[in-house]
């Protein structure tokens, strides 16, 4: 059976699998996205050219997936300190980026980041505004669109 993965799903696993790959997490969309193509007979290399991840990572995918279900590809939340920086930095930013492009200033990074410090009083980097903003977005949409 080399080859061939023995991943199967039930009608309803398919349509959660076909929500989840709609979702803003992008690591979960794409684990989504991934046990579908596996469905469809895709293999292991190809589903990680794909999404740019080596093979025993969609292995891993496909593991958590027969073993859990849907639960086990979902994003999990880690205990630890809360994410202080990244919620100032989304409460400041996302009303900003999220203004009707004719009414939006042109916010650069410099300008977001002096922008989160003024308003929030606290000091971020672009690698941390950058993080920020992906966590609350899915860029891409969709497999081979990166």
């Amino acid at each position: 059976m080399a080859g061939k993965s023995p991943v199967t799903a039930s009608d309803e696993q398919k349509r959660a699998l076909e929500a989840l790959a709609g979702s803003k997490d992008r690591r979960e969309a794409d684990r989504a996205r991934a046990i579908l193509l596996t469905l469809k007979g895709w293999t292991s290399p190809d589903i990680a050219e794909v999404f740019c991840v080596r093979e025993d990572m969609v292995r891993f995918w496909r593991g958590d997936f027969m073993r859990d279900g849907i639960e086990g590809i979902k994003a999990s939340v880690y205990a630890g300190p809360p994410p202080v920086k990244t919620e100032a930095a989304l409460r400041v930013c996302t009303p900003l980026l999220e203004a009707p492009v004719a009414d939006r200033a042109n916010w650069t990074i410099p300008r977001l980041i002096a922008e989160v410090k003024r308003v929030e009083r606290i000091d971020i980097g672009p690698s941390q505004r950058s993080k920020a903003l992906r966590k609350k977005t899915s860029v891409g949409g969709g497999p081979g669109t990166r």
